[in-house]
């Protein structure tokens, strides 16, 4: 399988992943400790939680918190969310210059009402205007430090209202190095199946990498979708969700190596201990330990785990808790097959109807004096 190579329009192969793999930024799960710990198990490209444009140009202490990074990422990637031309190009400034980030990637994607109905997130890009101008400041700003600029989108609002394909587009003449297509509509948020052909015809429709993102819950099924759509790579989020180790059967899968063994309850459980002591690392073992409680749904999931056991890992508040829980697991027990290949995380229905912005459907183009700011400012949470 070929590299991911990720051009800045200045400095060509300015990144480059060696397995066509990026994990998804999601809210309160991709900080700096899990990134480490996903990055321990394979390679790959590891994206720091979505932090706002204007939170990183007003320094807002919060959003540089967030913006942690360990010394073994040589590549920093973040996740930046905007929807003002020139405050988000300002961001990309500030990161590329002051802290060192070697890739920004640019947030179209997000489904949640409060950040639609102000005309952010996943409605953004059914403005084509406005997508252009935030793509080429953003390119510009980041290029001046060889940084190449990529985008995350869905296929758009509804099925009657797509946007991927323009959305593709402008983001190749903008000077963008690639772009992952969500392969689900916003109205869908994270319900239905996702629609793996629509991944294909962005391939044939732009020349620039495409990446592909949607019910990749096994090795197998990315190179399924590699295969099928002819993406450049795949973009893992949920399907990580208490299986760190999918990184390294990624790996082992696009470098034709065989897979390794699925791991027994005792292995999960020392898993579960070395997450638990990067996060203690990066919060301390009160804030830490709380923000691992989480998780342990999903590494357990489908475990013979007992009930009181369960609950005891959902309240550890020091080592000495986790370790008496986890002393208590079965070693032995063996994986749960049952579980391969079944969706992880946050699910749901599709939604009736996406909220928007009064007759924000009546046209393509946004008038250029228009503000969106209350779009960024209630994007976190979401």
């Amino acid at each position: 399988m070929p590299e991911l190579v990720l051009d800045a329009p200045s400095r060509p192969g300015s990144v480059v992943v060696d397995t066509p793999v990026v994990l998804a930024p999601m809210a309160g799960i991709t900080n700096r400790a899990y990134r480490q710990l996903c990055r321990e198990q394979g390679a790959g490209l590891y994206v720091c939680e979505m932090i706002t444009s204007r939170g990183v140009v007003e320094r807002n202490p919060r959003t540089f918190d967030m913006l942690r990074f360990d010394e073994a990422e040589t590549v920093r990637s973040v996740q930046l969310y905007g929807v003002e031309p020139r405050v988000v190009a300002e961001a990309a400034r500030i990161l590329c210059g002051d802290l060192g980030i070697a890739h920004i990637d640019l947030n179209f994607g997000c489904p949640v009402p409060k950040v639609t109905r102000r005309g952010g997130g996943g409605v953004l890009p059914w403005k084509r205007n406005r997508l252009a101008e935030i793509l080429t400041a953003t390119v510009a700003a980041a290029d001046a430090y060889g940084v190449p600029v990529t985008i995350k989108t869905r296929l758009g609002i509804d099925e009657e209202h797509e946007t991927f394909l323009d959305a593709g587009r402008i983001a190749e003449d903008a000077g963008c190095a690639a772009i992952a297509l969500h392969a689900r509509s916003v109205q869908q948020a994270y319900g239905g199946v996702a629609d793996w052909t629509r991944i294909a015809e962005l391939v044939t429709a732009v020349d620039i990498p495409v990446l592909g993102n949607g019910d990749i819950w096994e090795a197998s099924d990315a190179l399924a979708m590699v295969a099928q759509t002819g993406a450049a790579g795949v973009v893992i989020g949920r399907g990580c969700l208490g299986r760190p180790w999918l990184f390294r059967d990624l790996a082992d899968a696009f470098n034709g190596r065989p897979s390794q063994t699925l791991p027994t309850l005792g292995e999960v459980g020392t898993m579960v201990r070395r997450h638990a002591e990067l996060l203690v690392e990066l919060y301390g073992e009160r804030h830490g330990l709380t923000d691992l409680r989480k998780h342990m749904a999903w590494y357990f999931k489908g475990f013979p785990v007992g009930g009181e056991v369960r609950r005891e890992l959902a309240m550890v508040g020091s080592f000495a808790d986790l370790d008496a829980a986890l002393a208590k697991l079965d070693a032995e027990a063996p994986f749960p097959t049952a579980e391969l290949g079944q969706p992880r995380g946050r699910q749901g229905t599709p939604r009736d109807r996406v909220i928007c912005p009064y007759g924000w459907l009546d046209d393509r183009d946004l008038p250029s004096e228009t503000d969106l700011a209350e779009a960024e400012l209630d994007v976190s949470g979401g």
